[in-house]
């Protein structure tokens, strides 16, 4: 696909070759990094992930951290390759075809609408800890609206944001892991009397309920690193794009070992397994455990802010992407329209409406609504991480034919690597069926899918027709080898210094 001459700066700020500001920096970037892999599953869902596997979770999380670095690392490639604000939706359509594009886009676009909704939803309970009486629904409206309007300012006000957001996240669980450490550590109080490593093992064992609950589990930490993917969709927007998206990919293990391991080991090593249940956060309950009921009210408000920033970044992401589909012909034109901040304001409120059903969900089964939306949401989830993988093989296979040029930043062992994430990923679709709590994201698959594939087929008329057009555009305005007029226009990326 060719690529237009960029627009000239608007006061100072770069723009892409849509219209979009290139105003997310590098500290930015990090932060929504960070942000993406921190978020209300572990907040919120590790609760029910103690409760269900008990201390083997920790090496649940460690594991499915592995599979996350390897998409992540192929994703990382793509979009060196060629940085599009539709990622890895836009990859689907180069690579896999029109067809897939058109139900990668869509389908992700419905994932983090549903992801939004667990997020306004866990808001509400997270609410429920200073004022009870304030129904759910209530709060997931007010929280909706509030992230509307923040996401149609600047795109810099998105980054700041997130930046706060993230970094309240960050210093919080630094905290909770250096604080829980020197409590053990130091035996301070009732709860450093007691802790002990030998709670990973002991109160039934590392897995108390047996081994197939902690098969279970993987549904539960998938939906914790749901979001991980949405550096993608900053790439359009950043600065220095080749320098810092490759060093916030490279980040993800030792974020990973950190605030996922870290804190989990940490938490049960506190205290035995059995004091965490589920449907509450795991550590506003350690920290009250402590001894510092205040504690854990400053950590209430960090898990409520953890569901505020996933909630904005699934705007900030739907935002782009129904930009994208529109100006490919697969959503009406007034979605790739940008105000005046150069954000794509129409798509932004289109997306902020279709999470209103969340307040709808809230009000009518609030105690199941979490687990029923971020049951669906791992689906979605897994169908992503799904094409980032076979996007990128076929690039591979483009590459070595001399089709496209060759990104600097490559996954190492890709071919086993990849055949491997595709057999986790469709483990974790399997197990789905065996928790009835989760089954319903199997139910929902049908009904998705359906609805996907006949929107492309209403739609495929006007896909070929501009597909066409593209081909012979290309045709008649491209010469030279085949590796140039695949990516008519673009320059190769060179690897920026060290």
């Amino acid at each position: 696909m060719g690529t237009s001459t960029p627009p000239p700066p608007v006061h100072g700020v770069e723009l892409t070759d849509d219209g979009l500001a290139q105003s997310l920096n590098k500290r930015h970037i990090r932060m929504i990094a960070v942000g993406g892999a921190i978020g209300v599953g572990l907040f919120l869902g590790a609760g029910g992930g103690i409760a269900k596997a008990g201390p083997a979770l920790i090496g649940v999380y460690a594991i499915t951290g592995v599979f996350i670095y390897i998409i992540m690392r192929a994703l990382g490639e793509l979009l060196i390759y060629r940085p599009v604000s539709g990622s890895f939706a836009e990859y689907a359509r180069e690579f896999m075809g029109p067809a897939y594009g058109f139900i990668t886009g869509w389908g992700y676009w419905t994932t983090w609408t549903v992801i939004g909704m667990a997020e306004i939803t866990a808001a509400g309970i997270y609410v429920h800890f200073w004022f009870p009486s304030v129904p759910q629904y209530v709060t997931a409206f007010v929280v909706l609206v509030a992230l509307v309007l923040l996401n149609l300012l600047k795109v810099g006000a998105f980054g700041e944001a997130e930046f706060w957001f993230a970094s309240i996240k960050v210093v919080a669980i630094l905290g909770l892991i250096v604080g829980g450490t020197l409590v053990a550590v130091f035996g301070i109080g009732d709860a450093g009397a007691a802790s002990s490593f030998a709670h990973l093992w002991n109160h039934g064992g590392a897995a108390p309920h047996g081994w197939l609950a902690v098969l279970l589990a993987f549904q539960i930490v998938v939906f914790s690193y749901q979001g991980v993917e949405l550096i993608g969709m900053t790439a359009a927007e950043t600065k220095n794009r080749d320098t810092v998206l490759p060093k916030a990919i490279n980040s993800i293990p030792w974020r990973v070992g950190i605030f996922y391991v870290g804190s989990l080991l940490v938490l049960l090593t506190l205290f035995p397994w059995t004091e965490f249940n589920a449907g509450e956060s795991p550590f506003v309950k350690a920290l009250t455990h402590i001894g510092l009921p205040a504690a854990g009210s400053v950590m209430n408000f960090v898990v409520l802010t953890s569901a505020l920033s996933s909630c904005s970044s699934g705007l900030f992401s739907n935002g782009r992407l129904l930009k994208r589909l529109a100006a490919d012909g697969v959503a009406p034109a007034r979605f790739a329209t940008l105000n005046k901040g150069h954000v794509p304001g129409a798509a932004i409120l289109a997306s902020g409406a279709a999470m209103m059903l969340g307040v709808l969900v809230n009000a009518l089964v609030p105690d199941q609504a979490f687990v029923y939306i971020s049951s669906v949401a791992t689906l979605g989830a897994i169908w992503s991480w799904l094409v980032i993988i076979v996007c990128h093989m076929i690039y591979r296979r483009r590459v070595a034919r001399g089709e496209v040029h060759e990104s600097w930043f490559k996954l190492p062992f890709a071919t086993p690597l990849s055949w491997l994430v595709i057999a986790f990923l469709a483990f974790v679709t399997v197990i789905l069926g065996f928790d009835p709590d989760n089954r319903i994201a199997l139910y929902a698959l049908p009904v998705w899918a359906a609805a996907l594939i006949g929107g492309y087929l209403y739609a495929r008329p006007r896909i070929a027709a501009r597909e066409a057009a593209a081909a012979r555009r290309v045709s008649g305005s491209v010469t030279g080898p085949p590796a140039v007029a695949a990516v008519a226009g673009e320059e190769t990326p060179a690897r920026p210094a060290d």
